[in-house]
């Protein structure tokens, strides 16, 4: 990141379930699909390594790179919106994920920021990860995810 104007979106929960519980749920295609509205990542989670977020459908919805891989503690992906023209116009945002143990329960941080003031891929996914989490928090701790399809 420069010292450019920047957009930033922070989303902290906590849930109750370990690091390791909260890490597979973000990186293992099968279960991403129960509480990201059917879609699914594809990468192997190493660094320098290629990431993609794929519709039921077969079309990416984002895509990019994973820049840092450290299980269960932290992952940062370099993130493009691949869908939306006038978001994909924007360019690469960064999306930081870290996992921490927290009083018998896993505290996670997602911060997804982007160089440019006012971005409207920040706007797009502010309104994205609440819904997004919320089912992640949900489908752990009950087995179920509050919202069963994307609302736009």
């Amino acid at each position: 990141m420069t010292d450019a104007p920047t957009s930033t979106f922070v989303y902290v929960t906590f849930i109750r379930t370990t690091p390791e519980k909260v890490w597979t749920a973000l990186t293992s295609p099968e279960f991403v699909k129960q509480y990201w509205f059917g879609m699914h990542q594809e990468s192997d989670w190493k660094s320098g390594s290629s990431w993609r977020m794929v519709f039921e459908d077969g079309r990416v919805a984002d895509a990019g790179e994973v820049l840092e891989s450290d299980p269960p503690r932290r992952l940062v992906l370099k993130w493009r919106n691949e869908f939306k023209p006038e978001l994909a116009a924007e360019g690469f945002s960064r999306c930081v994920y870290e996992i921490e143990s927290v009083d018998g329960a896993t505290k996670l941080t997602i911060t997804h920021s982007i160089d440019r003031a006012d971005s409207k891929l920040i706007h797009a996914v502010s309104g994205g990860w609440p819904r997004i989490l919320s089912n992640l928090k949900s489908l752990l701790e009950t087995g179920e995810v509050v919202f069963a399809k994307k609302v736009d």
